[in-house]
This record gives C-alpha cells, structure tokens and sequence, in this order.
C-alpha cells in the first residue's frame, strides 16, 4: 500500500476565521489542523472550548493530489481505515462514495476515475449537527443523557461533550489512507479463532479473499513451528485452517502468570507459489467464560481465564485525548506503566468512545492487562432503523474480527448504561413505542460475536442482571453501576451494597495543580473561578464536591486547602469502596472503578489527569489493589481485620492490632494470626475490648503485618480533636530529585507531597502516609530541576489533614 498522509489541506467557507487552504495532517482532524496554523486558540484552556462550537456545525473539505503512472495491476483502491464521520469521496471530480460511520473502514474502487499522471482526491465532510438533525426528521428523536445528537450518529459520543469531557465535534481523516494496487486476490479477512486444550494450542484460522479473477489459490498458515496449507479453488472466496501447537505456554492476566504470544502468520499466494498478500499478528493461547451460573446470593459474574477465577481490580478507560488523532503508542504506554503500577488488572473500554487502536490491544497483550470492550452505545437509547441496523452491523463484524487474535480482550458487552436508563430513565413514555436499541443488545451484536467470535463470552450491557426479569441494576445479580453514592449519599453508603461485579463507581476531584495551571489563568484561582467552573462538567459537580467535604473534613481556609482536601476525599472514597468490596470476595469478583484517566484537563473522577499527571487517588488504588490486602471493616455491630490474598502463595502472619489515642500511646492491643490461602479472604472479628473506643474523637485503630497497615478512626476528620501539626524535615539532593524525610512529632493523616507546585514535570512515590508521633516517611521526587528546598518541605507542597484547623462542630 502507498500511504496518502501528505500534502493534504483543508478548506471551509463562511467560518469566523478564513479557512482555505490550511495544511492538514493525516491522519487528524479539523481542530488540530487550524490549531496547528494558528487559526483558533487551545481549546483545552480557559473557556476557549465554548468560542469553538462553530467548527461542528461547519462543512469541510480536504484535498490533495497524487501521480499515478497507468494500468500495472487489475485493481487500484483507495482504502479508508478511518473518515469522521459524514464524508463524500471524489476523484478528478467524479463521486467514488460515501460514509456515515467513523467506527468503521471503506474500501474504493477508483478504475473508473483514475487518469495517468495527476489525480485530484477530495473528501468532503457535512456537519454533524446537519446530519443528525436530518435522521431525527427521518426516525424520530431518542432520549439520552445530554441535549446532543450523538446517538444519531455513528460517531464518538464523548465528541458531543460528557460530564467529564469538552464539546468539541471533530471531522477529518482520522485514520490511515492509503492507495492499494492489487492482482489476482487479496486477503479480504483473516479471523483466528485461538483456545487451548489441555496442553494443546487450538487456532481455527478463517480467511476470506477478494478476488480480480477465478485462477486456483492456496494459503499457508505458520503458529508456533506449525505450518498448514489449503486449497482455495478457482472461483472460491475462503478457506479455513485448524493448526495444533503441541504444549504451548498459556497466555495469564497480569497477577496469575506470564503472557507468552506467538507469531501467527498468513500468506496467500498463486497455485505457482506466486505471493499475493500476507497478514501477521501475535497471538496467546488461553480460554476465557465468564461464571453466571446463579447461587445462593443470586447471580455472580465471575471472569474465569484458563479455569482458574480472576478477582477484577479494574478501571474504566476512556480515551486518552479528546482529539484521539493525538494519542500516540507511547502515550499509551506510559498510561498503561501507570496502570500496572497501581496493581490493576482489567481495562474496561467505555461505549462512548471508540472500539480501541491496535496499539492499544498489542500493550495490552503484552503487559497481562485484560480487556473488557463495550460497543459503541452509551446512556442514549439508539435508533435501530436503517441506516443505523446496518452501520451497526458493520461496525461491529469488522471489529470483532479484527480484535479476535488479542488475547488480552476477554469480553464484549452491548452497550453502557442504555438498558438500565430504558428501565429507569423514564425513556418508555418518551420513545412512545419507537426503538431504543434493545434489538441490537440482545440480538444483532450477540449473533455477530457468536458467530465471529465464539471463544469470548458477551454480556448485553453494563449494568445487567442476567435476565429481562431482574432490574438491570440489581447488586445480587450480574454487573451493576453505583452511582448514587456520588449523586445523593455519602461515599460511607458504598458499604450498602455487596454486588457481584461492580463495573462503575467513582468520586470526583480536581486535577494536579500543575495541569490547573497550564490550563487555567485565573487570578487568583478559586474553586469558584470562571476556569474552574468551565472544566466542571458534572450536574452540580462543585455542590456534591462540597458535600463530600462537609461529610468528613475539616472547613476549606482557601483554595490549596480546597484543592488538597477534594483529592484526599476522593481517595478515601475510592479507596473504602474497593476494601469493602474485596472484603466480601468471592461473592463480589470484580471492581472497575471510574476512570482511570482524562480527554482534558478537567475535574473528574480520573485518577490520571488531563496532563498524564498521577493523583492522590492514583495512590490509594494501588493501596487498594495491592496483592496482599490488610483492611479494618465494620461487621456485626463490630470491626473486623480482614486479610485479602490476590496471589498464588499462601499469606500467614499475625497482626498487631492496637488502640491508640492521638498521642500515639497505645491503650489496648491484640495479636490476630491469619492463614488466608490463595486468591482468598479471611475475616477475623477484632475483640471489643480493642475496637471500640472510649472517647471517639481522640482515639484509633492500626492493624499491622510485615509490610500491610490498615487504620480506623472512630470519627470524622472534622470532628476529631487533632493536635495541630509538628513535624520536622530532612532534605536530600539524590541523583535523580530529593528525599524528603518527614518525622512526626505529632499524628500526621494523609501527609503528602505535591513537588508538581515547584516544578510541573516532578514526580512523588507516594501519598497519603499516615503516621503517628515518632514515626518517619521518606518521599522520594523524581526531578530534574532544582528546587527550593525549604519549599519543598512546606505548606503547599506539603500537607495533612490536621494541619487544616478543624470547624467546630
């Protein structure tokens, strides 16, 4: 193939800016384009977002111009991997086709407008809104969560705006193009079906061809020192092939194994052994079902790869800029480095954003992430007339057949949330008998995975309970979302539920202040200033940030104080919904907490920022998510330690569990033995006489074993008669950034350092240390500038709760 990424340009007429002739990237789109000249400011900083919406209603068109030399092969095509969304393609002025799905790829035929020398190639693109606006006249509207068309439209729906995200409607060339001349045949599709048995490695390789004539073909299949050939004959458009790899090593999630991948390769060729076409990829051998089968707490949904139970630490993904066409490999691996290192395990791709790059699958595979991946629905209901049925239909056979051979993608699910806003977002009186989706959930894309790609189990939606007769969002029944704890309660009513698989909960907070500060140039900044109200997308985000708060912690004195405060709620708060929940494995198998990461810098419920930066949350879920789990947990009317051992060796220790009150002195105690096998819970009630306290206020709980330590406080932050602060400090100068050692002359809660005040780049190894009198903590900063030494050991790089002085109560 000759790619067609150069000398591109885009043009629109009646914009608030000329448009003609600007230099276009490709792959791109139009707001990186004129961003790129100059032509519009940023649309990530301040308020220029809302000066921007005009490039979503406008027409575009890109151009560029190519040579070709004449007849050589019997078919030239132009293959579109990739064209947002509304596009009409022409050559030399003739019309070659059309689009209307940035979800999927085209393919073509340009003998008829070719000419010798050169070629003009056009690609003009209506505006979504008009589209949309023309299929609501055509098929009537549909409910969903925002006023914006997006479920009218094969397009990313988060480009519509989200609650996390910004409205920007992109258009452009999104994907690779590329000019592919061909003769005699070419691989049309390859889809390896890969399992294993017993120690036997299974690949059922289907391949389809196009055909320029009706000559014989063959085709040769290579895994693992294993060759097979077959015959396609003369007129005959597909072959399959089943290969055995005798003792092949098993592909694990990270946590349970290694992930070995083999080279799978697929050569077509003439019956003279003339190469035509070759297609490569890795794959790994393992099996993977998911465990409804009900029991006596209702339905569990359990990922079991290679017969063995998988508990889920997982995280929701979605993507990792709002202009996708700027995320590179690197990019994803560095998010993917971040991800492992707080110990998750399962990447669930959200059905707002995009059925995920080959990039993004190939880290996957090799890093031990699984995959969870919605197709693209989401909190909408859907149209399921034409010309919706058979875009979505194509959409998604050309990408279950692509994704097949990743090991690392262990489940389909239909779509997010639609199934439980069709029973409970009172869609029923407002659809009024028309479509909302349901025949694609439990009908197209489950017969399209059945057949395409049978070894990985498909779930209709998330959440669902398994069965029309059971609320969708039933917490003993499937997969369930929790979101009225961030909506209405206190984040202590996670403890309410025991679901079987929670695949969404979350807690908002800001970002790092050093991604506040690029984006934001408010004077002063406030939790209030017009920035900070702009990259606020949540229905009364900032009033339930304030709940949250006034929940647990003392009253904000300004805004470092506001800032630091919000980040550690949101830590705490994940980090008691993930405990809880594998307090009470195996009937809970799976937390996927919402989200890993940011499109923009925006107060969300990410633990990765906008700029990739880590936050407070970031560190309580790899405390969550760790191996070895220690926890204090209300049971009974009482407290229980509860040990949680993720690992394949067994975990035996004692514990200390021990009453202090603020001073550090210990008023009672108690040593806990625990022998937790692997992948297995322990729960040991802690004797009254250690776990209740005398004097709420001024007294707590620590559990510690080897390395683990788990805490109590008996009240809340606000109401707790803290000693004020004293610390002393000690910096260093290390090859790499400082030591900062920070000894406790008084309790310290949630002490951490936040080095990204002094120099954005700057990193930390952890947060929210706590530490009672005589006790020390070294935090270690990653850095290549020098920095102000006695800044980095104050207020407000660094901070805990009770240098914060309490409001009365």
């Amino acid at each position: 193939m000759v790619q067609l990424h150069h000398g591109w340009q885009v043009s629109a007429r009646d914009t608030p800016v000329p448009v003609s002739r600007v230099p276009a990237a490709v792959p791109g789109c139009v707001h990186t384009d004129l961003l790129a000249a100059g032509l519009i400011p940023d649309p990530f900083l301040d308020a220029n977002e809302n000066e921007l919406s005009w490039i979503g209603r406008t027409r575009w068109t890109y151009e560029t111009s190519f040579q070709w030399s004449g007849p050589v092969d019997d078919r030239i095509d132009l293959v579109c991997a990739g064209l947002d969304t509304v596009a009409t393609i022409s050559l030399n002025g003739t019309e070659v086709g059309r689009t209307a799905n940035m979800h999927r790829g085209y393919r073509f035929d340009l003998r008829s407008a070719l000419t010798p020398g050169r070629n003009d190639l056009r690609i003009d693109f209506d505006s979504a809104y008009e589209y949309t606006a023309a299929m609501a006249r055509q098929v009537g509207s549909r409910p969903g969560a925002y006023d914006e068309p997006y479920n009218l439209i094969r397009k990313m729906a988060c480009n519509f705006g989200w609650d996390w995200g910004p409205t920007v409607v992109t258009a452009g060339i999104w994907q690779p193009t590329a000019l592919h001349s061909w003769s005699t045949a070419r691989l049309a599709q390859v889809r390896p079906q890969v399992t294993v048995d017993g120690t036997t490695g299974v690949v059922d390789v289907h391949v389809d061809v196009e055909r320029a004539s009706t000559e014989s073909l063959h085709v040769t299949v290579e895994v693992g020192g294993v060759v097979g050939v077959a015959s396609i004959g003369a007129g005959s458009i597909g072959a399959t092939l089943r290969l055995s790899v005798p003792d092949v090593a098993r592909w694990w999630p990270r946590g349970h194994g290694e992930q070995p991948l083999y080279r799978l390769r697929v050569v077509l060729a003439t019956e003279g052994g003339r190469e035509l076409d070759r297609w490569e990829r890795r794959v790994g051998f393992r099996t993977v079902r998911v465990d409804t089968t009900p029991d006596e707490h209702g339905t569990p949904y359990t990922v079991i790869v290679n017969d063995k139970p998988v508990f889920v630490k997982g995280v929701n993904w979605i993507p990792d800029d709002a202009f996708v066409t700027r995320i590179t490999r690197e990019r994803l691996a560095e998010r993917f480095r971040q991800a492992c290192a707080a110990n998750i395990n399962y990447l669930r791709v959200w059905g707002g954003g995009r059925y995920e790059s080959e990039d993004f699958y190939e880290l996957a595979d090799e890093l031990g992430l699984m995959v969870g991946q919605d197709f693209l629905f989401a909190c909408a209901a859907y149209p399921e007339e034409e010309p919706f049925a058979a875009e979505v239909a194509a959409e998604a056979r050309e990408h279950v057949v692509r994704l097949a051979s990743h090991p690392s993608l262990v489940t389909w699910t239909g779509n997010n949330e639609n199934i439980w806003g069709y029973a409970d977002w009172g869609w029923p009186e407002q659809l009024a008998g028309r479509s909302w989706g349901a025949g694609f959930y439990h009908g197209l894309l489950p017969s399209i995975v059945a057949e395409l790609d049978p070894t990985r189990p498909y779930w209709p939606g998330s959440p669902w309970s398994g069965t029309p007769d059971i609320h969708p969002n039933d917490p003993a029944h499937g997969t369930m979302h929790i979101w009225d704890v961030w909506n209405q309660v206190d984040y202590t009513h996670y403890r309410d539920y025991i679901p079987r698989f929670c695949a969404e909960f979350g807690f908002q907070a800001p970002p790092v202040y050093a991604t506040l500060r690029r984006a934001l140039s408010d004077e002063p900044l406030a939790s209030d200033s017009p920035g900070m109200r702009d990259h606020q997308k949540a229905a009364d985000g900032d009033l339930k940030l304030r709940r949250g708060l006034d929940a647990h912690l003392p009253e904000p004195q300004g805004f470092d104080d506001w800032h630091y405060l919000t980040q550690v709620n949101q830590a705490r708060a994940i980090q008691l919904a993930v405990e809880h929940f594998r307090s009470h494995q195996p009937v809970c198998m799976g937390a996927i907490v919402w989200q890993l990461n940011d499109c923009w810098p925006v107060t969300s419920w990410a633990a990765i920022d906008g700029d990739g930066r880590r936050k407070p949350l970031w560190h309580a879920l790899r405390a969550a998510y760790a191996d070895r789990l220690l926890t204090i947990q209300p049971r009974d009317g009482g407290l229980a330690l509860v040990a949680s051992n993720d690992t394949d060796r067994p975990w035996r220790a004692e514990a200390s569990v021990t009453s202090h009150d603020l001073s550090g002195k210990a008023l009672a105690a108690i040593t806990i033995p625990f022998d937790v096998a692997p992948r297995s819970v322990v729960v040991t009630p802690i004797p009254d006489g250690v776990a209740l306290p005398s004097e709420p206020r001024s007294e707590l709980l620590r559990a510690v074993a080897g390395e683990q330590r788990a805490w109590w406080f008996h009240a809340e932050d606000r109401e707790i008669d803290y000693p004020a602060a004293r610390y002393e400090t000690h910096v260093e100068r290390t090859a790499t950034g400082y030591d900062v050692t920070v000894t406790a002359a008084t309790i310290l809660r949630d002490l951490s350092l936040f080095p990204d005040r002094l120099d954005p780049a700057a990193t930390v190894d952890q947060a929210l240390v706590t530490l009672l009198p005589g006790e020390s903590a070294t935090f270690t900063v990653h850095t290549t500038a020098a920095l102000n030494t006695a800044a980095l050991a104050a207020q407000p790089v660094l901070r805990c709760v009770n240098d914060i002085t309490p409001r009365s109560v």
